[in-house]
């Protein structure tokens, strides 16, 4: 007789709101709601993005309006410090930390060297902390675009650019030098198409130096490309042929009108996908071709998409793999899509979130970004509401 089949592990219901926002007292579950209602205007989001950054620039205060509303929202504290308290709370669900420094617009040396410092005290905190388990940088933080523009161009560099693509070379190498020797899993984040292949190239060195017995530095992968699954293939070939472990975060992708405009303006082919389905049929190959190569692949999913979130979790039931595998994580942002993050903790999954950190005055491109992606009815802020609607309403009835 054949062994009965084993029992299929029921998916989690990621529309339970109770588990979703029972880290909410009711209070916090009403600021949210009207933080979300607001920045879904898009009227009120473009002019209120615009004032904010004059009252700021002009040192008028405002800081502790943002820092009780939008900021309170979307990151953890001015601090690694502060943001702590933060990850002791995501803890407590079962939740991990993804501290993320998320200053941006500096590009001078002293300032590029300063995020490498920051970034290591990042790296430091984590280690030994099971709540923290990734660090994340972005690669333009710690080398100029100018630079990894003409690095990914395969142009001529003069003298002084040489040594300046040595000194970025030796940031990264400095990071994931003190990454390994922690044992911190270090995400490097994806830039824009034009200098991404400078940038894949340092982290795939980095991974093959790295990475011998399990993943310790991620590569980034934008599925809005076009290219991107073929390049997660060859990714994972190239690891397999030089025996090392490929990291990688999967995400759909963030600049996709700035990456149009310049295609058009410069005369060449669009490199972002026709439409959003194209996106999600990409993505969800990707997961397929992770899971399948788990034996050499680890993956982040980040991914504020339910049924992406919930394919995933399918093909690990139906692999065989165990929900706290190492070698899986899922990943939102701070203050978004808590209904995917907590319903998937609840069931046993690894789950982190992106907890970004920073000077109120220095995180606002990131908090307007995090407002821009909001502001459609149909979009994130219309699902974000609908949540919170639907427990208040549950709260109400007792």
């Amino acid at each position: 007789m054949q062994p009965p089949a084993p029992a299929a592990t029921a998916l989690p219901d990621l529309s339970d709101t109770r588990i979703a926002f029972a880290h909410k007292s009711d209070r916090a579950l009403w600021k949210a709601y009207w933080l979300f209602r607001i920045i879904g205007n898009p009227t009120i989001t473009g002019v209120g993005a615009g004032l904010t950054r004059a009252a700021l620039a002009l040192h008028l205060p405002i800081r502790g309006l943002v820092k009780a509303t939008i900021f309170e929202q979307f990151c953890g504290g001015e601090t690694i410090e502060e943001s702590l308290a933060t990850a002791r709370t995501l803890g407590q669900s079962g939740i991990g930390t993804i501290l993320d420094h998320s200053v941006e617009g500096a590009d001078d040396e002293g300032s590029l060297d300063h995020t490498v410092e920051e970034v290591l005290r990042t790296i430091a905190v984590a280690k030994g902390r099971p709540e923290i388990p990734f660090c994340v940088f972005k690669p333009t933080g710690i080398a100029r675009v100018e630079i990894l523009e003409k690095v990914s161009a395969k142009a001529t560099l003069s003298v002084m650019e040489q040594a300046e693509w040595q000194r970025a070379s030796a940031r990264m190498e400095k990071i994931c030098a003190a990454a390994a020797a922690a044992g911190v899993p270090t995400l490097v984040d994806a830039e824009e198409s034009w200098i991404q292949d400078a940038i894949d190239a340092l982290v795939a060195a980095m991974m093959e130096r790295y990475n011998t017995q399990r993943a310790l530095i991620y590569n980034t992968v934008q599925l809005y490309r076009h290219d991107r699954l073929a390049f997660l293939k060859r990714s994972t070939e190239e690891a397999r042929a030089k025996g090392y472990h490929l990291g990688v975060k999967l995400v759909r992708g963030a600049y996709m009108e700035k990456e149009r405009e310049r295609a058009a303006e410069k005369g060449y082919a669009d490199p972002i996908q026709p439409d959003k389905a194209a996106s999600d049929r990409d993505y969800d190959a990707a997961l397929r071709w992770c899971v399948d190569h788990i034996d050499r692949v680890s993956i982040v999913a980040g991914t504020h998409n339910e049924q992406s979130s919930l394919l995933l979790a399918r093909l690990m039931n139906e692999r065989g793999i165990a929900h706290e595998d190492p070698r899986i994580c899922f990943s939102q942002l701070l203050g978004m899509s808590d209904n995917i993050s907590y319903n998937l903790a609840q069931a046993g999954y690894r789950v982190a979130k992106y907890v970004p950190y920073g000077p109120v005055r220095e995180v606002m491109p990131y908090l307007i970004r995090r407002a821009n992606e909001n502001t459609s009815a149909r979009g994130q802020s219309g699902r974000e509401l609908s949540l919170i609607m639907q427990e208040r309403r549950r709260r109400a009835k007792g």
